[in-house]
């Protein structure tokens, strides 16, 4: 079934009620891109910059929802502006995994023999690592900014799609309309685009989806360690890490970025189920 096919409905097909995590999800993914793309000065209640140390480190409450820094800036507004470098740097990571490990997969699940074996042998090796120690030899390679970060967290990543696209191009290969096609002549490339390619990019783009949520994660935990941008800007894994050092009196200078980047990772998580699901039942 073809991803057009798998995204129609037909109408006399009974209607399916969107699961409450999802919709919570959606919206919760909706707000975030809206905090991070387009309006983040309207939702911030501050200037995420303007320093007041009369009102360093004051508690969730006291004009400040969520409380202050050390320097007495607002962390609900510094939380908003950051979400941009953060959802940014994990939607480039996405996008580089997802090409990189899609044009992998299908050379490797189209050409059988050395090709196949050589490039699958890369996969093995690097899906014998974790993707966050991947992440940080190439942040060792490549250096440290938010670029950088994204392209780190991206190669991690890309073993992943790789083997979940040559798994699928395999089962499509044996297809008959496949296999009719190939010994009509159709050429390599008009086979990919035409019978392959479709057939694939549903569970791709669903484990995108559930990728964006890793990636966000990965990337968060990178600027913790201290490989993320650099101030004054900052992300949610940064705004963590500079709380540490008033943890034991401000404990909500690292909670709430914490809490950020669990609950984006979540509903990104929720988003990406459903889209498995629902390409199952169809």
């Amino acid at each position: 079934m073809t991803l057009l096919a798998a995204l129609q409905r037909r109408p006399d097909a009974p209607r399916r009620r969107m699961p409450p995590a999802t919709l919570i999800g959606s919206g919760l993914v909706l707000l975030t891109v809206l905090a991070c793309v387009v309006m983040p000065d309207l939702l911030a209640p501050h200037p995420p910059d303007a320093v007041a140390p009369d009102a360093a480190l004051l508690p969730p409450g006291h004009g400040h929802l969520l409380g202050t820094d050390e320097l007495g800036r607002d962390l609900l507004s510094r939380i908003i502006h950051g979400s941009r470098l953060s959802v940014l740097v994990g939607a480039a990571a996405t996008l580089l995994a997802l090409v990189a490990g899609t044009l992998v997969g299908l050379v490797a699940g189209l050409f059988d023999g050395a090709v196949d074996a050589v490039l699958m042998r890369f996969v093995d090796i690097m899906l014998a690592f974790p993707a966050l120690l991947l992440a940080l030899g190439a942040i060792a390679v490549l250096g440290s900014s938010p670029t950088r970060l994204a392209i780190a967290v991206g190669v991690s990543n890309i073993a992943t799609f790789a083997r979940l696209v040559r798994g699928d191009v395999l089962r499509v290969r044996t297809r008959p309309y496949v296999m009719a096609a190939t010994v009509s002549g159709v050429r390599p490339a008009g086979l990919l685009l035409r019978h392959v390619l479709p057939n694939i990019g549903g569970p791709a783009l669903s484990l995108a989806v559930l990728g964006f949520g890793v990636a966000m994660l990965e990337s968060s935990s990178l600027s913790f360690l201290g490989f993320g941008p650099r101030p004054p800007a900052a992300d949610w894994g940064m705004l963590a890490a500079a709380g540490r050092a008033n943890l034991a009196e401000a404990w909500w200078l690292s909670t709430f970025p914490g809490v950020a980047v669990a609950i984006t990772v979540l509903a990104t998580t929720a988003l990406g189920r459903a889209a498995q699901d629902r390409l199952a039942v169809q």
